[in-house]
């Protein structure tokens, strides 16, 4: 059976989110890579012990595998944004181009993925590239398994739940926690993803 290992990253001193903050938030991620794994062994135990006495632990773990892959994954297009530092923002190249045909200009699109992740609860908002309709989307994603969009790919995501940024803020200051994110952002990285996609 395929074991999932955690990938390491390689991240500067970021501005306003301390080394504390980051270390939580790994070994957070390290957690869900592991639960991938002992979910998936324990499906395969429980089938081959007897599938039809465990058919409904069975069923239900697989219910589980959702959220802790998702959460495995998300972490893994979130941490990235970080490495070679903060660059400046793409808003005369093609990915500017269609956030401002979309959404009037580029401040407005900052504005309003910053305004979706100010939305109350804890989640996930991300920007990705509907590759059949050819537009951006910007959503809002509560647990891992759900409201993710279906063959959407990912340029952008902000981890926006409490532990991604409760070590150095309290729930009321996530708006200063999404400031940081930016000031942090490697805008290449995001690039890069829109770029593949497009040209895919």
């Amino acid at each position: 059976m395929h074991t999932y290992k955690p990938e390491t990253f390689s991240l500067p001193a970021l501005e306003g989110i301390s080394e504390k903050q980051i270390e939580v938030h790994i070994g957070l991620y390290n957690g869900y890579v592991k639960n991938i794994n002992l979910l998936r062994e324990q499906i395969a135990d429980l089938s081959v012990r007897d599938p039809e006495k465990y058919q409904f632990a069975i069923e239900s773990t697989r219910r589980r595998l959702g959220f802790e892959f998702n959460g495995m994954r998300m972490h893994e297009f979130y941490f990235p944004q970080w490495e070679g530092g903060a660059t400046e923002e793409p808003r005369h190249g093609a990915l500017g181009h269609v956030l401002a045909e979309k959404y009037g200009d580029w401040e407005s699109f900052i504005s309003h993925f910053k305004s979706v992740a100010m939305s109350r609860g804890s989640g996930w908002t991300t920007l990705g590239w509907d590759k059949k309709g050819n537009t951006p989307h910007v959503w809002w994603t509560a647990d891992h398994e759900l409201g993710t969009l279906a063959d959407i790919e990912i340029l952008l995501t902000v981890d926006m739940w409490e532990h991604a940024y409760m070590v150095d803020y309290l729930p009321a200051e996530k708006a200063r926690y999404i400031e940081a994110f930016f000031n942090n952002l490697n805008w290449d990285k995001v690039v890069t993803r829109f770029n593949a996609t497009t040209s895919a």
